[in-house]
């Protein structure tokens, strides 16, 4: 299938990549010549303008944007619209607000042109993983781009079904419709919210691992744990075994004071998005809120907890900790 990708960065270069190694033909754009230079060489056709991209692009069209979310992805979703026509597809796979959708969707829609959000989570590591998808928008544009998709996603991965469901869904291939527009970025912003409460899980886990040892206890209540063993350990039919442990425990073994990082810990507004969506809803979500809370607090002073939440940060997504203000 013909699809361009704009926005070449961390994720959107690998995602183009998965897309030439499954047949795909892919157009791509970036501001940075060299990168669009670099995924020529490989396969893929490069444009230097999204004049260029539509003229390239067979209709009915589609295009799928990676770019930051905000102003940056507003600009570049109503730009590429006024290159598109009635029938084409403009896809977001960054980590928009689930609210902008509605309105670029309504707006496009006014054209003519069909607009889709696709939460997208798989980090650096897409390329050999895959990307779990969701995705919400129009069902019968989403079915049309179900060959990008199940190329995109890391299909079973050897994970059965789980007991007691009716096997078949696309679930299962590691993608899935969840609504109509803004569904698909709703759901991957409470994944992220998630996501944020299981690393401070883990984080405040090994912080009271490393200071078992402390003066402050009874001699003969100290321990001198080894976090790198016991990280290794747990991954090995452990209830709290998953690929963030992975993470944590590969960053341990790199390096078991975490010493090449400050614990500076930001947030990329998914989090914070989850939090509101659980007051509007009335929902009491302690954790979710506490984790973020948590990576506020991080940047005015840091502990051994932080320092492992921005390990396990650079091991999923490639995210290097900003410098301090």
């Amino acid at each position: 299938m013909q699809i361009a990708m704009l926005g070449l960065g961390r994720m959107g270069a690998n995602m183009a990549r998965r897309l030439l190694q499954g047949g795909h033909d892919c157009v791509v754009y970036d501001p940075k010549p060299e990168t669009v230079a670099q995924l020529e060489r490989e396969g893929a056709t490069g444009v230097a303008s999204l004049v260029e991209l539509a003229e390239k692009l067979t209709p009915p069209r589609v295009a799928w944007i990676m770019v930051p979310a905000g102003e940056i992805t507003d600009a570049t979703v109503m730009e590429l619209a006024h290159h598109f026509a009635a029938g084409d597809v403009i896809v977001d796979g960054g980590n928009s607000h689930f609210k902008d959708d509605v309105r670029r969707a309504r707006l496009l829609a006014e054209r003519g042109i069909i607009y889709l959000d696709a939460g997208t989570s798989g980090g650096v590591w897409g390329l050999e993983r895959g990307y779990c998808l969701m995705v919400g928008g129009d069902a019968a544009a989403a079915k049309r781009l179900e060959p990008v998709f199940r190329t995109l996603a890391p299909g079973p991965s050897g994970i059965p079904p789980s007991p007691g469901r009716t096997p078949g869904s696309t679930a299962e291939q590691g993608y899935l419709h969840c609504g109509p527009a803004g569904a698909g970025h709703f759901v991957k912003m409470v994944h992220n919210g998630i996501e944020y409460g299981l690393m401070q899980a883990y984080a405040e886990g090994f912080d009271v691992l490393r200071n078992a040892d402390s003066d402050a206890l009874p001699s003969d209540q100290r321990y001198d744990f080894d976090l790198a063993e016991i990280a290794e350990l747990w991954r090995r039919g452990s209830v709290v075994t998953s690929w963030l442990l992975d993470l944590a425990a590969a960053a341990l073994a790199r390096q078991p004071e975490l010493s090449g990082y400050s614990g500076f810990v930001q947030d990329s507004g998914e989090g914070r998005w989850t939090v509101q969506a659980a007051i509007d809803e009335a929902v009491p979500a302690e954790v979710l809120t506490a984790a973020l809370y948590a990576r506020f607090r991080s940047r005015q002073e840091h502990t051994f907890a932080e320092k492992m939440l921005s390990a396990m940060r650079e091991g999923f997504g490639g995210h290097v900790e900003p410098t301090r203000r």
